[in-house]
């Protein structure tokens, strides 16, 4: 379900443009973008402009000479919901929220951005596709409902409350809630850099050899000119989120087999003419995968779509009451001090609640779609539109003389036939879609050159432990108690299933402050 989780996504677009107030009333011209679907001549056009503020946060610009106190890496969800929580508690009007490490001066801090702006899944914006989450689950109302930045202040800054609170639901569209996201990182300009690739995060010592890492290079090059800079910190959250996963039976790197979180920026290149009867190939039983199913099915009505699933069916998503209590921010203590074993089972158990699950309105519509095929034609064979369930790829080549690409697919047992395994199934392409998630692992080639800094307690090589408070831990007397590293998004296996997902980015944000600004001062 990768519109539940915070990993970034590239996006070609830009912002668009809209009039509307900066959170405190001062007027501005907030970023927004129209996400239109429509296809003309084979190009999707979503109309955009450049975005200009009077109001800016309470973050301050800092020059890239100077030493800062935190550099985060990635400027997702997760480092869009710090930057709200730092720019909460420095709000002089409440001293509850006043940070004894800031008394003097704001902190300076700097985000770096690979993408050219702000973008949340920008290759999954479909048309209709709605939240899975409550918007009350946004970057700051759980943690402070007085934030300027919660998304009812949005909306009423955007003058559509009173038209949203009509709809009578907790869901809003997925565009929606992408624009809320650009609308808040419109007002941390002066401290993110766009268009930077972090290379590596390198630790530095202040004195010699024997004494404590004190602060941490973050290198980066400039995607546009190719420049490379080096910011110095004495903190770095590394919050990057998923690098797409495709699986090793597939070409890793082929212009017709694509990845879902690419999949609206390719869909008019590879399948320009919306009349052709394309033979198109999906792969993954997720809420992804069932999408992009269904949005092939209505955006080509003569292509010939598959869905790959490994299991007998598509499962629905488990959002119970109680289920959902999983994803309490308050759970996350609990989880944390489990014994490892016992943490791994509840996780595994839990899994059904957010990985190869589908909403159950979703699975209802495109089984009645499914049951209207076969009202013309009892023969699923001869369907236009098929779910395969028990595949698995095995092979692909690409056809020769041909654009297309050849998968060899292998029926596994229980599929009802007497010989599955014995017979191989072909099928030609014109794409692959492939739905089946995200890596998460970004953050152990960045740090490649701290890990002599790890406790050498024979624990698996590349993993990388954090406290409670998601700091890396060093071995004592190797790093500088005022320094550090902090991971989000990659913590699933120590901090639980909420770890991925927007759920917890309000807590966990002010949580991630209060550790690095809260007590100690720099």
């Amino acid at each position: 379900m990768a519109p539940h989780s915070t990993s970034p996504i590239h996006s070609d677009h830009g912002p668009l443009p809209r009039e509307t107030r900066h959170p405190n009333g001062a007027s501005s011209t907030a970023w927004n973008r129209a996400h239109t679907s429509e296809i003309d001549n084979g190009s999707q056009r979503v109309h955009e402009s450049k975005h200009h503020r009077s109001g800016r946060s309470r973050l301050q610009s800092t020059s890239r000479t100077e030493v800062h106190d935190c550099v985060c890496v990635g400027f997702g969800p997760a480092s869009l919901a710090i930057a709200i929580a730092l720019h909460d508690a420095l709000d002089p009007t409440d001293p509850s929220a006043q940070l004894s490490a800031c008394r003097n001066a704001p902190p300076k801090v700097a985000f770096l951005e690979r993408q050219p702006h702000f973008a949340w899944h920008a290759g999954m914006l479909l048309p209709g596709a709605k939240m899975q989450i409550s918007f009350i689950k946004d970057l700051a109302t759980l943690r402070n409902p007085r934030s300027e930045f919660t998304f009812l202040n949005y909306l009423h800054r955007q003058g559509r409350l009173v038209q949203f609170t009509n709809l009578g639901t907790f869901l809003p569209l997925r565009v929606e809630m992408e624009d809320y996201m650009r609308w808040c990182a419109g007002f941390f300009e002066d401290v993110v850099q766009y268009r930077q690739q972090v290379l590596d995060i390198i630790p530095e010592k202040e004195t010699g050899e024997a004494s404590p890492v004190s602060r941490f290079l973050v290198r980066s090059r400039d995607a546009k000119t190719g420049e490379i800079q080096t910011l110095r910190s004495r903190n770095v959250i590394i919050a990057v989120g998923g690098k797409p996963q495709i699986p090793k039976c597939l070409p890793q790197n082929h212009p017709r087999v694509v990845h879902s979180s690419a999949y609206l920026r390719a869909v008019p290149e590879i399948l320009p003419n919306r009349e052709r009867s394309y033979r198109c190939a999906v792969i993954g039983s997720g809420q992804s995968a069932a999408e992009i199913f269904h949005d092939l099915c209505s955006r080509y009505p003569a292509a010939q779509v598959s869905l790959f699933i490994k299991g007998s069916a598509l499962r629905p998503s488990d959002d119970s009451p109680f289920v959902n209590e999983i994803f309490d921010p308050a759970r996350i203590d609990g989880i944390y001090q489990q014994w490892p074993d016992l943490r791994q089972a509840s996780i595994t158990q839990d899994r059904a609640t957010n990985y190869g699950v589908v909403r159950l309105e979703l699975l209802e519509e495109i089984y009645a779609h499914l049951y209207s095929q076969r009202v013309q034609q009892p023969d699923e064979s001869k369907w236009q539109h098929q779910i395969l369930p028990h595949r698995a790829i095995a092979d692909w080549q690409d056809v020769p003389d041909d654009d297309r690409v050849r998968l060899r697919i292998e029926r596994q047992p229980g599929d009802g036939s007497a010989h599955c395994r014995s017979e191989a199934e072909m099928l030609d392409a014109d794409v692959v879609f492939v739905a089946t998630g995200y890596v998460r692992n970004a953050h152990e080639d960045l740090l490649r050159s701290a890990e002599d800094l790890t406790p050498q307690d024979g624990s698996e090589e590349g993993v990388w432990k954090v406290g409670r408070d998601y700091r890396v831990a060093f071995e004592p007397g190797k790093v500088n108690e005022d320094a550090g590293i902090w991971l989000q998004g990659c913590n699933e296996a120590s901090h639980g299933l909420s770890d991925t997902l927007l759920s917890v980015l309000a807590t966990r944000s002010g949580e991630l402050v209060q550790s690095i600004f809260g007590s100690r001062p720099f």
